[in-house]
């Protein structure tokens, strides 16, 4: 089913809480338990109490929760053999709502080759359109995100540079989108936190002691990101966000910095990015946006239960619409409601609240 990127105004960004069932199945089937058949059945009724919730509020592109990811990247760690987990020497830095930092272990690195075992995603979209007709997209994670995995002391015995890995990454991925396209997926959203993450000096720093530049990352990031894309005819969709775990975010800095590269040379039809807090800057470097695109304001927080104001929102959308006309922009919350499978401080009540503000205000605008 082709989808008309100019009538997508009300966006989920990819990740929904996690049902109780599911954070116990996933524990059991660690302890031996269950089988994986019963496992799966878990997560297939995790994705349908999930697609009911988007159905129910009126979101305009559906996702499956992203339930049968332990961390939203981990499609891409599932499909791949050459992660190992528990791994040891690999941290990544965060921030609570307060600004102290937290230091927390990444328990993922890259051992072996990389070497396919399936296409990413593809159990994901065949279940997913089985339970649904509406418009449905898939999220995968940009290459330069996987450099997360990237050891030193470890990851460089295998390749000589993360650069080296990274273009390993991008081959694998772009496999994957010709298979995704081939079932049928008509709109591919790329998640990079690390363009996020790349705005400020602190995380600056951390890609640094990876072996990574963090001047020129950026740049080779876009590269990677439309080889990925550059054979697929669908809705293209780059979301970039400052981190988003347990309430807590990893990075400070306003979008100017790298507009002028991602917003100008990546190769996709809708900017999904990040407003909703005074971390993100303010709108003027949106003036940096092509003709040829649609930013999705992220306006809405999953870092917080409160339920923000719709008038406040449309008063955000008009400000934002002195640099990108209105008819060029959307509205989603600022990023998913559980990056990582533990999820974010809020009930299923907030969620659903959270979505339907959402399409309520679309509705409104537009």
């Amino acid at each position: 089913m082709k989808i008309n990127p100019k009538i997508i105004r009300a966006e989920v960004i990819g990740s929904m809480l996690r049902p109780k069932f599911l954070l116990e199945a996933q524990t059991l089937i660690k302890e031996g338990k269950i089988t994986h058949e019963e496992f799966v059945r878990f997560e297939d009724k995790a994705v349908k109490e999930a697609v009911g919730i988007q159905e129910k509020v009126g979101v305009d592109v559906l996702t499956d929760g992203e339930m049968r990811r332990p961390v939203f990247c981990h499609n891409f760690v599932k499909a791949v053999d050459g992660f190992k987990w528990n791994i040891k020497g690999n941290t990544v830095i965060w921030f609570d709502m307060q600004g102290n930092k937290i230091i927390d272990p990444v328990t993922v690195g890259v051992v072996k080759k990389l070497q396919k075992k399936h296409d990413i995603s593809v159990d994901e979209f065949s279940f997913l359109r089985s339970i649904t007709d509406k418009p449905k997209k898939i999220t995968i994670p940009s290459p330069t995100m996987m450099s997360y995995y990237f050891v030193p002391g470890i990851s460089d015995k295998i390749y000589p540079s993360p650069l080296e890995y990274l273009k390993e990454v991008t081959r694998i991925l772009k496999e994957g989108v010709a298979e995704l396209e081939r079932i049928g997926v008509t709109y591919i959203q790329i998640d990079a936190p690390e363009f996020g993450m790349l705005l400020d000096p602190i995380q600056q720093e951390w890609f640094k002691a990876k072996g990574l530049n963090p001047d020129t990352l950026v740049s080779d990031g876009v590269e990677m990101i439309n080889k990925v894309l550059e054979d697929f005819s669908g809705i293209k969709g780059l979301h970039i966000c400052r981190g988003n775990d347990k309430n807590r975010f990893m990075a400070r800095g306003g979008y100017e910095k790298i507009a002028k590269i991602v917003f100008k040379k990546a190769k996709v039809d809708r900017l999904l990015l990040e407003f909703d807090s005074d971390r993100a800057g303010d709108f003027s470097p949106l003036a940096h946006v092509p003709e040829d695109k649609i930013v999705v304001l992220g306006l809405i927080s999953t870092k917080t239960p409160v339920l923000e104001n719709p008038k406040d929102i449309i008063r955000r959308i008009e400000e934002a619409a002195r640099f990108v006309p209105k008819e060029r922009l959307a509205i989603s919350t600022q990023c998913g409601f559980a990056s990582v499978a533990r999820g974010n401080n809020l009930s299923f009540k907030d969620q659903e609240k959270k979505l339907r503000l959402v399409s309520k205000v679309a509705r409104k605008v537009w």
